[in-house]
């Protein structure tokens, strides 16, 4: 259920969740390639647990709402999925219940794109950062930024176990009008 707000960004109600993380083989990992920051968070629960791909642990913030994630990157880059991991089952009253996606080139001029509702989630959300315009497939931005709006039960602090983020895959051969998708063909598209 998508509805669409008049600032521009879309609103979509999320439920259920995946237990498998499963990604288009079109699409790559970003995060590693980002400095990554918390707006707050206990000792022992910071950013490191966002990202060591170990559904255990967990992202927990301390202090007041809104919560935010900063993904920046050195140069401009293409993303087009934000895929989080929360589990209501066991987090309860700290899973986030909305949360807004922004872009742009730093703190000063971030643009909400998106603002998902997610009802009692467990396992992996995926949040599209595609644009209204069906054509716009990707984002391009230096700095994304994740923020938890509310959680569910009126919670305050929030859990998140782990956030990956994933842009198109380059072209491995630079320069090279068309994007080839087998072998085969990548091995003649040149001259030598």
């Amino acid at each position: 259920m998508a509805a669409e707000s008049s600032e521009g960004e879309e609103e979509t109600k999320l439920s259920g969740g995946n237990q498998l993380l499963t990604v288009d083989d079109d699409l790559t990992e970003m995060g590693k390639k980002a400095a990554w920051s918390v707006s707050s968070c206990k000792p022992g629960n910071g950013v490191s647990s966002l990202r060591d791909d170990n559904l255990d642990t967990y992202w927990q913030s301390d202090g007041a709402q809104p919560h935010l994630v900063n993904i920046q990157f050195q140069k401009k880059v293409r993303l087009q999925l934000i895929v989080m991991y929360v589990n209501f089952k066991l987090d309860e009253s700290y899973t986030p219940s909305k949360v807004s996606i922004r872009a742009g080139d730093g703190f000063h001029n971030l643009k909400e794109i998106r603002t998902v509702e997610l009802v009692k989630p467990t396992g992996w959300v995926y949040l599209s950062l595609s644009g209204v315009d069906p054509r716009e497939t990707f984002v391009n931005t230096f700095m994304l930024q994740i923020a938890v709006l509310s959680n569910h039960l009126n919670g305050r602090d929030t859990h998140v176990r782990q956030i990956k983020v994933y842009g198109p895959r380059p072209n491995p051969i630079p320069h090279q009008p068309f994007q080839f998708t087998s072998r085969e063909f990548i091995t003649y598209s040149s001259i030598r």
